[in-house]
């Protein structure tokens, strides 16, 4: 039998910050993963840069069923932390754009720098490690593992979420939560492609499969994006999409704007009295690939000369080019969703501790809690700062 003052079970991004600042305030701490690997998604993540935090992080970033509770751990580890231990570290890095801050070499340089300081801390780490159960003790917990029973008086589930099982997602920290009493708010993938199963616009996004349209403002619910879409065979993807994928619903429309530099109706007009015997499929050629401009030509628009078009038929090109709305399918579901939306009620844990208010020395940090963050590196300054404020008390 194994005692310790803390085990962190999950050696993700959460938990090996809270392991590593909780053992540097001088406790004994046990980091446990069922994983051969500690980090996993952090080595996957921004293409293999990982985009470790952003450096216009603020609560408003956040989606939560109950928006206040994030805002005590960020304000007490904020980005700038993050970015002064990754400087002390000297691990190169660039912001990418909107405050996205990425590796200049991998992301592997992030999660080194994490095993460093808990071997600095002390951090004793076990990988291969499954846990079977858990109970409350006299003074704690006990946890049987398969490496044995564990006795400990601080319990951290770092656990993640359902999002890319295969790196190894489990619902166990949602399954921890409800044994001890804790609402699991109903979860969903976030940050997520969108599939497209009518024949028409199905047939088009084939046909575009890997062409990217920069700069689209997507909208949904009240939220708006502005940034890239990528059409995908299955539907669509990129920066915008994903973001908004969020706030969608099943049966939600999704409206996006093809050009929101442009005051459509006017320049299409300044177009017609300019060049008025250019194509509509030439002029938009010069807009989007040749390829989109030819597909748009044929499923949204007979495509004549400018000089053939009315004003009102302009107006209705560029109500289709400004107002795309469409109806997705589905999602691509937990396989590719960078995130999982919902979780640990956060009603039911303290914002300042990250403590359970239903069951003394049990904490939750990370994406296991209901908080999501938008695309950008603000789900890693969560784990970072969640993780560090549990680290604080136990």
């Amino acid at each position: 039998m194994v005692r310790t003052d803390v085990v962190v079970i999950g050696a993700g991004a959460a938990g090996l910050m809270c392991a590593f600042t909780a053992a540097a305030r001088g406790r004994r701490v046990l980091l446990l993963d069922h994983a051969n690997k500690a980090g996993k998604k952090i080595l996957m993540s921004g293409g293999g840069r990982c985009n470790f935090t952003n450096m216009y992080t603020e609560p408003g970033n956040f989606l939560s069923a109950n928006p206040h509770f994030c805002k005590s751990a960020l304000a007490r580890y904020t980005q700038w932390d993050f970015i002064e231990m990754v400087t002390r570290h000297g691990v190169p890095y660039h912001e990418k754009k909107l405050g996205q801050l990425f590796c200049d070499n991998k992301a592997s340089d992030i999660l080194g720098m994490l095993l460093d300081e808990c071997q600095q801390a002390g951090v004793d780490l076990r990988l291969n490690t499954v846990m079977q159960s858990v109970e409350r003790s006299e003074d704690g917990y006990l946890l049987l593992a398969s490496t044995g029973e564990i006795i400990c008086q601080s319990l951290v589930v770092a656990t993640g979420g359902l999002s890319i099982p295969t790196l190894g997602a489990s619902g166990f920290g949602y399954q921890i939560a409800r044994q001890f009493g804790h609402t699991v708010l109903p979860t969903r993938a976030g940050l997520v492609p969108f599939t497209i199963t009518e024949p028409q616009l199905k047939g088009m996004c084939e046909e575009l499969s890997g062409t990217s349209v920069e700069d689209c403002l997507v909208s949904c619910n009240g939220q708006s994006f502005r940034e890239n879409i990528l059409f995908t065979h299955r539907g669509l993807s990129g920066p915008a999409i994903l973001q908004v994928s969020s706030y969608w619903q099943p049966g939600d429309a999704i409206e996006i704007n093809l050009l929101p530099h442009l005051s459509l109706v006017e320049w299409l007009n300044e177009q017609r009295h300019e060049r008025p015997n250019t194509e509509l499929k030439t002029l938009l050629g010069e807009l989007f690939t040749r390829k989109m401009a030819g597909l748009l030509a044929e499923h949204w628009f007979t495509s004549r000369p400018l000089k053939q078009y009315s004003p009102d038929e302009l107006e209705e090109v560029a109500q289709k080019l400004g107002n795309w709305r469409l109806v997705p399918a589905g999602t691509e579901g937990y396989r590719t969703a960078e995130v999982t939306l919902g979780g640990v009620d956060t009603r039911e844990v303290s914002s300042k501790t990250m403590e359970s208010q239903k069951a003394p020395g049990l904490y939750f940090v990370g994406e296991v809690l209901d908080v999501t963050g938008h695309l950008g590196g603000f789900n890693f300054q969560w784990a970072w700062a969640s993780g560090y404020a549990a680290a604080q008390y136990v």
